[in-house]
């Protein structure tokens, strides 16, 4: 592994055409950091995975990689090996075939790859899948042998655009563990792209959260679930989504307070990031595990209540706002019944209602 891994993203543009993808974007992987682009389709985080390999030019900007400007090298120049979401298999080829192509055009000597190939199998659990071509497996074990055929590359930065999406709910959940193994195993330096936000917040050491050409939000899982920058990651992080009631700030301000047609909830705690301003529109965000329910005083009706097995959620009405509350799979609550509820203020996340922004 090169001894430098780290990624340098400096003010990169890119274009197709007249259409802007990427704009004076600037992001810094460390070394053996395990960071995720996450985003809705056609937010530009699968083109800044290419230009960083070098399968898209940039139009500005610069790319560096373990302290070297790659901007204009080559992929094979670069120290990066790349897992797509196809898995590009060569069927006349057996596995083994497959994860030592690479290495036996660039002339590596026998014994290495046989030794590379070997180490990757073992470490992935496909050693007893050498000697068999890809129509003989599962879509789970073709993936496994795409990441061995990047693995046996001698690369310090690995780049994964949505290795698992064609895979079902279980060989996803299987697969992420294991990724997440093989980075603590490695310690190289990895990008993950996804739409997925579960994969995201299990695997990420960080999270670059994209929309509209740029990052909205750089931070720890922890940071971007529980304190979203803006609307837009509230709603995009989480599952079910974070719950939002319309209102206005009190207009005391040595009170804060959150006010909405049948809700007055205390502010006192909350971590404002900016100085509020009395009166100001502002859309109250909370998740739903984080409602409490027993002796509030804002009165909620419940509308519709999902067994989800280890739990449930309750679809509430407060006035004419909705509003989700997570509860034990045992609380017994059906459709008519009235809660009353409590929102925390250190659990609450305030937003801007013109702009979006976190308050």
């Amino acid at each position: 592994m090169p001894a430098r891994s780290d990624v340098s993203i400096r003010g990169v543009e890119i274009s197709y055409g007249p259409v802007r993808v990427l704009e004076r974007l600037d992001l810094e992987i460390a070394q053996s950091e395990f960071l995720v682009l996450l985003g809705p389709s056609g937010c530009g985080k699968s083109t800044l995975l290419n230009a960083i390999a070098g399968l898209t030019d940039v139009d500005d900007g610069q790319i560096w990689i373990g302290g070297t400007n790659v901007t204009w090298h080559e992929p094979k120049d670069r120290g990066i090996a790349m897992v797509f979401q196809s898995y590009a298999l060569y069927p006349r080829m057996t596995v083994r075939g497959n994860m030592s192509f690479g290495l036996r055009v660039a002339g590596a000597p026998k014994a290495d790859i046989e030794r590379r190939v070997r180490e990757a199998a073992e470490m992935l659990r496909i050693t007893d899948l050498l000697e068999r071509k890809p129509s003989e497996l599962s879509g789970g074990q073709r993936q496994r042998v795409a990441i061995g055929r990047a693995l046996v590359r001698d690369a310090g930065v690995f780049l994964l655009d949505e290795p698992l999406s064609n895979l079902d709910a279980q060989l996803r959940a299987e697969l992420r563990v294991e990724i997440k193994r093989l980075h603590q195993r490695l310690g190289a330096t990895m990008i993950y792209v996804t739409h997925d936000q579960i994969e995201a917040l299990t695997l990420a050491d960080r999270i670059a959260v994209m929309k509209d050409r740029r990052i909205q939000q750089l931070g720890s899982p922890d940071d971007v679930y529980l304190r979203p920058a803006n609307k837009f990651v509230a709603t995009f992080v989480g599952s079910p989504a974070m719950g939002f009631l319309l209102g206005k700030l009190g207009t005391d301000p040595s009170a804060p307070m959150f006010e909405a047609p049948g809700v007055k909830v205390p502010l006192t705690g909350y971590a404002f990031a900016e100085r509020p301003v009395a009166g100001q529109g502002v859309e109250l965000g909370i998740r739903p595990e984080h409602v409490l329910h027993g002796d509030g005083d804002i009165a909620a009706d419940v509308e519709m209540v999902e067994p989800m097995g280890s739990d449930k959620l309750a679809w509430l009405r407060i006035g004419e706002q909705p509003l989700s509350i997570r509860l034990p799979a045992e609380t017994p609550v059906a459709r008519g019944d009235r809660l009353h509820l409590k929102l925390p203020a250190h659990r609450l996340n305030l937003f801007d209602a013109a702009s979006g922004q976190r308050l």
